[in-house]
């Protein structure tokens, strides 16, 4: 995979809240489900949350930019520093390595290392120098990782609310418990690393989970908030008081003034839904002023009466 600041399109010294935008952008640009006639953007949406899944957190993001895993994630090969092609520990050269006593040693003139030491040291040396040669292949040859697999989770708002753990069963058969993460967004994909399909002598892959939030009667979302409709009846309306609001998590009482107009939205703080920073966005609530079922002669007089006085 490409470099994951370069997919996100920000700079290594992008703050989170930056590191957050540019990904819900691309999300929302490259979404499958807007882009049906484009066989590639399921390809890039998945980059783009892969992109996130290490930038988006902050250990993650710290390992990459010190090199300690790659843009996929996966740790990489630290290699043996300080020790440069035909030098020792010291930094020095063999050529020229001085025999005991300082005398340089009988027959080796900077040729082939290993029989100057099997000289020294006999079998026991080139049977270690194999070894370490075999362990070292052992690390450098790639294993072979299984592949990934697809799936579908589809949560509620109040599972979103509640960070709720959900049972998902994936394509290899295997049951799984997945907590839903704070601050996700509909059709997010998360990477589950090794449950993916696997064989013997083979990695796993891994799954890749695509978040669906099921529609709300009541609640719509706006990244982390909500908004809402609450009817009132006109004296309330008029007079003001308290209004229950519904909310994820329960009703809670809020007080309108008078003379509240329908279409006045206010603001519930921390009502919406849970973020990654810890923090909730906010419950947007707009009045929309309810008119009696049954008709009301006083209201009727009342209403008469004004359109009287405003013709005069």
């Amino acid at each position: 995979m490409r470099n994951p600041y370069d997919v996100l399109g920000v700079s290594r010294s992008a703050s989170e809240a930056e590191i957050k935008k540019a990904f819900r952008k691309l999300a929302k640009t490259h979404h499958p489900d807007s882009n049906q006639n484009d066989p590639k953007a399921k390809d890039k949406f998945a980059e783009v949350n892969s992109a996130y899944e290490i930038l988006g957190d902050a250990e993650k993001r710290g390992q990459f930019d010190r090199g300690e895993i790659d843009a996929e994630g996966k740790p990489r090969f630290q290699g043996f520093e300080g020790f440069g092609a035909g030098q020792g520990a010291g930094g020095r050269g063999f050529e020229g390595f001085g025999g005991f006593g300082g005398r340089r040693a009988r027959g080796f003139t900077g040729g082939d290392t290993s029989d100057f030491f099997s000289e020294l040291f006999g079998e026991a040396f080139r049977n270690a120098g194999a070894e370490g040669m075999r362990q070292q292949q052992s690390r450098a040859r790639p294993q072979q990782k299984g592949a990934d697999v697809e799936a579908t989770l589809t949560v509620t708002l109040e599972e979103v609310a509640d960070e709720a753990k959900k049972r998902i069963r994936l394509p290899t058969g295997r049951d799984l418990d997945v907590v839903i993460p704070k601050g996700v967004v509909d059709g997010q994909v998360i990477r589950l690393r090794g449950q993916g399909q696997g064989a013997p002598g083979v990695n796993p892959g891994d799954a890749l989970l695509t978040i669906k939030i099921a529609p709300h009667e009541r609640f719509t979302m706006e990244g982390s908030n909500l908004r809402s409709r609450l009817p009132v009846q006109i004296e309330e309306a008029i007079l003001g008081g308290p209004v229950r609001i519904p909310t994820l998590t329960g009703a809670v009482s809020m007080n309108i003034p008078p003379m509240t107009d329908s279409g006045r939205t206010f603001r519930l703080r921390g009502k919406g839904l849970p973020m990654k920073g810890g923090e909730s966005g906010d419950l947007l609530v707009t009045v929309e002023i309810k008119l009696p079922e049954v008709v009301d002669e006083a209201l009727m007089d009342y209403a008469r009466k004004r359109r009287s006085a405003k013709a005069e």
